[in-house]
């Protein structure tokens, strides 16, 4: 296993852990926002969104992103630099599956519409979904995106010591490491 998928799988849940990791998406308009990571393997980072979102248009004309991963209890962040691509059919439906009643749920009434109402009018529309979240399909709005990295920065802070970062660069198929001050 090489060294910075080591870092990674020591570093981030299993992708059955229910718990996902809260990931800060930036686009290069710039913009940022708070999503879930649904999962990682040797390939990159996923997460899944409504397709008439602002993101998906902004990753449309800009696919650069970059990922944050922040731990405050153990004084660690990860940032990822990597390009976006929409995930195969095949790892967005079993993504799908594998999210919560909750989240599927979600997924289907999380919309534009839905924003413009009052609170009491989204519990309500919420209450009165009668669905069975796990039997239905995603709805035509759901897609997922993989973001494929070239930089994986680890931050390390210590209270006896120095922080310093830990930066893994691709080039030429290859993963280069160095370290950095904090």
């Amino acid at each position: 296993m090489s060294e910075h998928w080591q870092k990674l799988v020591e570093w981030l849940p299993a992708n059955d852990d229910p718990n996902r990791p809260r990931i800060t998406l930036s686009t290069a308009v710039p913009d940022a926002r708070t999503l879930l990571m649904s999962e990682f393997d040797e390939h990159g980072f996923y997460f899944h969104t409504d397709s008439r979102s602002r993101k998906v248009q902004q990753l449309a004309d800009d696919p650069r992103v970059a990922l944050t991963f922040l731990w405050p209890d153990f004084t660690r962040q990860l940032v990822v630099l990597g390009d976006a691509e929409l995930a195969p059919i095949e790892e967005q439906a079993r993504a799908y599956r594998a999210r919560s009643a909750y989240l599927k749920q979600l997924a289907w009434l999380n919309d534009y519409e839905n924003a413009q109402l009052p609170v009491e009018e989204r519990r309500e529309r919420w209450a009165s979904f009668t669905d069975d979240p796990d039997a239905l399909q995603p709805p035509a709005t759901w897609v997922g995106f993989l973001v494929r990295p070239h930089r994986l920065t680890f931050w390390e802070g210590d209270p006896l010591a120095a922080s310093r970062r830990t930066e893994f660069t691709l080039t030429d198929g290859d993963w280069e490491k160095s370290y950095l001050p904090g």
